[in-house]
Order: structure tokens, then sequence, then C-alpha cells
């Protein structure tokens, strides 16, 4: 992650934020293409890395984007010829840009992202944060119960009692081992059924009768005693 400071005259808190995913078997331009198509950069195929490149830093500093989120960049091996031009490109937006980066991934330290002479300078800039689960307690704060809260808050079901999901908290947290993922789908697919029965609300018994992600049910299966 790299930091910078917010412009002159911006408001300190109102940053904007991109969030660019690198797609699988990405190349330098296919993934600066990404970086315009966000931000809605008119792009022709005739146009060079080059030309996108400096399209892209123009239009980021003139919106004042001052945090930008690359997602899945696992996907990025700098061993490879197009793995290392796209390292260069990062390395060179980051020089380009007043903007902090955030690069988002799964186990990048058991890939080959830091790996290499580009790999290197990679995380020589880069400040590596293991995220787990989401804690059900942190100090006097209880942030799994306030993330449900907020999910609660966005849905629409006419029949829903506010404060019902965060009732079940230790459930839904022993239920998703604390990953907001799972925790999501298992409140949108509850969701989803009450809508198709009628209820419109969603109990404890509709989300016992939703199967979630292997990782989460693998979890949440009781150990047998012997």
């Amino acid at each position: 992650m790299r930091k910078s400071p917010p412009p002159p005259g911006s408001a300190h808190g109102a940053a904007p934020v991109a969030y660019v995913l690198v797609p699988p078997g990405a190349t330098a331009k296919t993934l600066i293409t990404e970086f315009a198509r966000y931000l809605g950069i008119p792009t022709t195929t005739r146009m060079t890395q080059t030309q996108i490149t400096d399209a892209v830093c123009h239009t980021y500093t003139q919106a004042g984007v001052q945090l930008i989120l690359i997602d899945e960049i696992h996907r990025l091996n700098p061993r490879t010829t197009t793995g290392a031009q796209t390292a260069d490109l990062l390395k060179d937006l980051t020089e380009r840009l007043p903007t902090t980066f955030v690069y988002a991934g799964i186990n990048v330290t058991d890939t080959p992202l830091f790996s290499g002479t580009r790999g290197a300078q990679l995380a020589g800039r880069a400040t590596l944060v293991d995220c787990g689960p989401l804690p059900a307690r942190h100090g006097t704060r209880h942030p799994f119960r306030d993330v449900i809260t907020d999910i609660e808050n966005a849905l629409d079901l006419h029949h829903h009692k506010p404060g019902t999901l965060p009732a079940h908290a230790p459930y839904l947290h022993q239920r998703t081992a604390g990953r907001i993922g799972s925790l999501t789908r298992l409140i949108r697919q509850a969701a989803i059924t009450a809508i198709h029965d009628g209820t419109e609300r969603i109990t404890k018994t509709t989300l016992d009768a939703v199967r979630l992600d292997h990782l989460a049910e693998q979890h949440n299966r009781p150990t047998r005693n012997r």
C-alpha cells in the first residue's frame, strides 16, 4: 500500500475511490483498460498502452481519486513476460498518481507475486496486512454485529423486525466463521427465500435452511465425540 497526502484544497475524508479487478491472464494493456473502464474513459483498440495510461493518469488526477483498490492481485505473476510488464505498469502508476494503492488478494505470500526482481519492487512498495475473519468482539466493540446491523438496515422486507439479525450475532458468527462473504450470502439467500414464500421476514429457521459455501459448512459441522 502506498500513501499519498490529499491534493491541496480537497475535502479530507471525502476521498473518491476506484476499484479495479485484475483480469485472468492480465497484460499491462488489459489492466490499464480496466482502470479506464472504471471511470468511463473512452478507449479504442487502436489506442496504445501509453495513450490509455496517459488518459487514465490525467483523468484520475483531475477527478481527485485518492484511493485505488486493485483486487485479485494474486492473479499477477511477475515471473512471466506479461506479468512483468503488468508489474511495471503498477510501479509506473504509483509514481504518477498522487493516490493510495491497496492491493487485495488471496494467500499472496504463497504466490509468485513478491518473487523475482519486479516482485521485489512491488513488495518494497507495499505493507502486508493479513485480513482474517472478522472477530465477534474487539475490546468493547462488536464489529461483526455492527456489520450485521448495516446489512439488516439495507433489507427491504416488509415484515422483518429490525434488530432480529443482530440478536442472532453469536449464531451468525459461528455459522459463517466470521467471514463477511459467507455472511452476506447467507442473509441474501434468506431474504430471497422470504420474498418467495411471502413471509417478508428473516428468522433463525430461515437462516438454518440456507446451505452455505463449502468452507463455511465445513467449519460449522459439529465435531463428533469418540
